[in-house]
């Protein structure tokens, strides 16, 4: 027959279940705190992974913007030097001229503004520079065909030469690009020194509509000498 389990046994028996039950929590616990400290482990890294990208992202950003400051202020730093040559040229001063746009191509061999301020300068510098001059040019319009001011000292320079027949092609050829009231002007000088009163008369008076004070450049105007006691040319300029 059972026989009832003495109290001291229940109460070993009942110290051990104790013992078990503290242990089992204590395991669950230390599991819990172990995958707690992993988690946050890993979502650090995460965060700090992100924190790591962004602050390389805004270093890269702050290199890029540092860059183009950089760019822009060289590239301003040209074209004010090449600005200052092109006021040389129009102040007579070919040879300061040529020294600025010089430098202006030490620096950037593809500027083809330099190219052409430089090409017109060496060409009214002497007749001994003119072949340079117009290599100087030609770089400019190798570099963008399509530039109206070269094209117009590439006719300028033709016409100083006196190979008209070739300054009237480009002085046309800049027409096509831009309406510009010096290349009217030059066809009506290259006309007036072939004593072509109509085609004078024609393009003038085209210069003249654009810009009032051609008229009194024309009055004391050399190329003009051919035309200047022709009526129709008389009346244009009064």
């Amino acid at each position: 027959m059972y026989k009832k389990i003495p109290f001291k046994i229940r109460v070993v028996i009942l110290g051990v279940f104790c013992i078990f039950a503290i242990i089992i929590l204590i395991y669950n616990a230390k599991f819990n705190y172990t995958n707690h400290k992993a988690a946050n482990y890993i979502r650090n890294e995460n965060n700090n992974t992100q924190s790591n990208t962004t602050i390389k992202a805004n270093e890269n950003k702050l290199a890029q913007d540092k860059k183009k400051e950089e760019l822009n202020a060289k590239r301003k730093k040209l074209d004010d030097l090449c600005e200052q040559g092109y006021n040389d040229f129009g102040a007579k001063q070919y040879s300061q001229a040529i020294n600025k746009e010089s430098q202006v191509l030490a620096e950037d061999p593809n500027n083809y503004r330099a190219h052409a301020v430089k090409g017109i300068a060496l060409c009214y510098l002497g007749s001994g520079t003119y072949d340079e001059g117009m290599q100087e040019i030609d770089k400019s319009l190798q570099i963008e065909p399509n530039y109206g001011y070269g094209t117009f000292n590439k006719a300028l320079a033709l016409e100083l030469y006196g190979h008209y027949d070739e300054a009237l092609t480009w002085y046309n050829k800049d027409l096509q690009i831009e309406n510009r009231v010096w290349s009217y002007y030059g066809k009506a000088a290259v006309y007036g020194r072939e004593g072509d009163v109509a085609n004078t008369v024609a393009n003038l008076k085209i210069a003249i509509s654009m810009q009032s004070n051609i008229k009194d450049v024309a009055r004391n105007e050399e190329d003009f000498a051919n035309v200047r006691n022709s009526p129709e040319f008389q009346q244009i300029i009064k």
